[in-house]
């Protein structure tokens, strides 16, 4: 079942979940960044993702949400990663090349685009800016997941929302 949506809600809807996409895309770049070079390898149990798997699927993931909203449709073929995307460095640069194509035209979206209905994966259907919300709740998800595989990598956590104890101590350093 679609809810429905008027051009006036999708205008609002699309301000809100922008500016958030923006925000949380630093926010996740900075814990991508975090996590050592030599470290993607790092999984806290044997069932879990790597770091980088998890780091890539935060990415990969994105992409797919965003130009998703933009095309009008999903599209669910496999996101391959790069050969060029070896360590942490390599993703956060390819996370950032691809926040910079997509999101200038994600802010262009006309009322007729955002309130579009989308199937996903025959699952369900929304507006098309409902699924920024999708986006941003499923990258903040894997993003704190993420985290919390920093310290046991012996990586310092940046700061989320406010500071972490590392950004506080370095902060504390720094005087």
């Amino acid at each position: 079942m679609t809810l429905p949506i008027n051009s006036e809600q999708a205008r609002l809807l699309h301000s809100i979940f922008t500016l958030s996409i923006e925000r949380e895309h630093r926010t996740t770049r900075a814990v991508i960044e975090a996590i050592p070079l030599n470290a993607g390898d790092y999984r806290p149990d044997s069932v879990s993702k790597t770091a980088m798997e998890l780091a890539w699927h935060i990415a990969a993931s994105e992409k797919r949400f965003l130009e998703g909203v933009i095309n009008g449709g999903f599209n669910f073929d496999p996101i391959t990663r790069p050969e060029s995307v070896r360590n942490s460095a390599d993703l956060a640069k390819w996370y950032e090349d691809v926040f910079q194509g997509v999101f200038p035209r994600l802010q262009q979206l006309s009322p007729e685009q955002l309130t579009k209905s989308i199937d996903f994966r025959g699952m369900y259907e929304r507006p098309a800016v409902m699924y920024l919300q999708s986006a941003l709740s499923h990258s903040i998800h894997h993003r704190g997941q993420l985290s919390t595989y920093l310290r046991p990598m012996g990586a310092k956590v940046p700061a989320i929302y406010g500071e972490s104890y590392d950004s506080a101590e370095a902060k504390k350093a720094a005087k």
